[in-house]
């Protein structure tokens, strides 16, 4: 039996690595051992209660305040004991975040195999976003086996030099958590508060848009609440003191707009599945919404994920007033672009992500 250890910290990568612990929780060729290091706290905590993952380690490293300096020497001390105790075959890391580069910077230290779930993903500008696509690359220097998405991602990986065959090309692993979470018996005292008016959901917290480019989102979103009546705005806001202020500046006392604390992701992902329209800066909800067929506005100048783009489901539409505002607009009023959007095929995979990933890893680690 091979030891599998999947380290994860935040509430993105939580959704998308809880449905491959339960695949390999299920496995008999596999030992599944789950490390979080506790990057993201309360938010971490409702995905995995969600799935009823229990880590067998937490590195608890979240702090007030929290700098990247603080979150990867952090991870770097603490996690070192814990993979010299285990000696994991292969650990499993996902994505972009400090968690996934700390770890598999540990790993390399310690010689240990690291296998990228969520490979691939690029803009090639380490400034936007940031710190994720250094991230991002930075793993896949260090990874063994390269988990991608989609074929795009696959092409990135193959023109940066990385062995053929230790790339596949899997789908998403969030494809798979929706498959469990949304339900058509869903109800929320928000969904009953938005009934009769198109919802617009709200999601923003990336680092490189603090200040002036939040500022110039949140204020778009309010002129659009503000002049068409049949819109009502649901925003669950991020953690960030930086975030909470800005939101609560710029959207109070618009009736219209509710600002509420983070959702666990069945609700979350429900209320997508609701949504008329998605505005965010993120990057899994670009994943997410193409299976859900909800058409996504994406606040960022740069993304990682052109296969939406590609498949028309995502608009990338930048951070400045006037070009959200115009967008939002734009969809809003012109239903044949809106069902331009809705109507976009899903590129990122067919809900068995997690399935392909646990049948590669038992073939290689025999191997």
């Amino acid at each position: 039996m091979k030891k599998v250890m999947l380290i994860f910290g935040t509430r993105p990568e939580a959704i998308k690595m809880c449905p491959l612990v339960l695949v390999l929780q299920k496995h008999p060729a596999f030992e599944t051992v789950v490390c979080v290091t506790g990057q993201h706290r309360q938010m971490l905590d409702q995905i995995l209660n969600c799935f009823q993952v229990v880590p067998k380690y937490d590195l608890g490293i979240m702090q007030q305040q929290q700098t990247l300096f603080d979150v990867t020497v952090n991870i770097l001390l603490k996690i070192r004991d814990i993979l010299q105790a285990e000696k994991p075959d292969v650990v499993l890391v996902h994505g972009d975040t400090s968690t996934a580069f700390s770890t598999s910077l540990a790993c390399f230290y310690l010689q240990i195999p690291v296998g990228h779930v969520e490979a691939g993903l690029r803009t090639y500008n380490l400034r936007s976003p940031f710190p994720e696509e250094f991230n991002r690359q930075a793993v896949d220097l260090i990874s063994h086996f390269y988990f991608a998405p989609t074929e795009n991602s696959r092409q990135n990986l193959l023109r940066e030099g990385k062995p053929a065959e230790d790339v596949y090309v899997t789908g998403n692993t969030v494809i798979d958590a929706l498959s469990t979470t949304v339900s058509e018996n869903y109800s929320s005292p928000e969904i009953e508060w938005a009934k009769g008016s198109r919802l617009l959901l709200l999601t923003a917290h990336r680092r490189e848009n603090l200040g002036t480019p939040m500022r110039h989102m949140f204020s778009a979103i309010r002129r659009v609440v503000d002049e068409m009546p049949d819109v009502k705005l649901i925003y669950p806001m991020h953690m960030n003191p930086s975030v909470r202020e800005m939101a609560k500046r710029c959207f109070s006392g618009q009736e219209r707009i509710h600002m509420i604390e983070p959702l666990d992701v069945l609700d979350f992902h429900n209320i997508m599945a609701r949504a008329y329209l998605i505005m965010t800066d993120s990057g899994g909800i670009q994943e997410e919404a193409p299976s859900l067929g909800k058409p996504v506005l994406v606040m960022r100048d740069t993304t990682e994920r052109p296969e939406g783009l590609e498949a028309g489901t995502l608009k990338l539409v930048g951070t400045a007033e006037q070009p959200i505002y115009d967008a939002v607009m734009e969809l809003l009023a012109d239903p044949e672009k809106y069902h331009e959007m809705e109507r976009a095929v899903n590129p990122y995979g067919d809900g068995h992500a997690s399935q392909y990933i646990a049948e590669i890893l038992e073939k290689r680690l025999k191997a």
